[in-house]
Formats: structure tokens, C-alpha cells, sequence
């Protein structure tokens, strides 16, 4: 029997997680999405089935002609979230750690997100 590739394991970890984690329009879901070079951070509504709004490092505002870590990056995007949420009148969510392990830049990301107000 074939051991389980890095991303089958994620996906089997991310399912778990999903059991238990639901957004609704008052709390919607924080899900937080890596790649080796990017991080992605969406709001989403599971009972209507939308997401309210998807910020990544891709975009133009994080090309800064200083250098950061990865790690300061996600920080910085978290309290992106945080203020985005906050404009759409949502002051909770659920956090969805998308079955990455809770250190690093997901780490960085939810405490950036609560430290600019977003409860979860």
C-alpha cells in the first residue's frame, strides 16, 4: 500500500477541520490557503455559499521594493483582513487553518488579524 503524498494528507487534515468549522453570514469563515511563495486569505459565507472577499500576496500592494519574510507578509495581510472585515460590518469569524499545522504564517496571520480586531 502506497504511503499518502504531502497534499493528500493536507486535503485529509483540511476535511477533519471541516467537520467542525462552518461560516455563517454574522461569522463567516477566515480559510487561510499557502503555497511555497504566497499566502491567500478568504472570507466566506457557507450557508449562502460565497465568499465575501479573497486577499493574497500576489497582489500589487506587496510588491514593496523593501524585503520581508513570508511570515511578515502574512502578518501584514492579516490585519489586512482584519480591517477589510471590519468595513463589511463583521467583527467575528471562524478561523479555518485550511489543515496547515498552527505556526508560522497561519500563526502570524491569525495574531495579526485579532491584534486589528477581528474576534475568533
Amino acid at each position: 500500500m502506497a504511503r499518502p503524498t504531502r497534499k493528500q494528507r493536507l486535503h485529509r487534515r483540511h476535511f477533519h477541520i471541516r467537520k467542525k468549522v462552518f461560516g455563517t453570514e454574522e461569522r463567516p469563515r477566515l480559510l487561510v490557503r499557502k503555497s511555497l511563495k504566497h499566502t491567500e486569505a478568504s472570507l466566506i459565507d457557507d450557508l449562502a455559499g460565497r465568499t465575501l472577499f479573497t486577499l493574497t500576496t500576489k497582489a500589487a500592494s506587496f510588491a514593496t521594493a523593501e524585503k520581508e519574510t513570508k511570515t511578515q507578509q502574512a502578518s501584514r495581510l492579516g490585519r489586512l483582513v482584519a480591517e477589510k472585515a471590519r468595513e463589511k460590518g463583521i467583527e467575528k469569524a471562524v478561523f479555518d487553518r485550511g489543515g496547515h499545522p498552527y505556526h508560522g504564517r497561519v500563526k502570524a496571520l491569525a495574531e495579526s488579524a485579532r491584534e486589528a480586531g477581528l474576534r475568533f
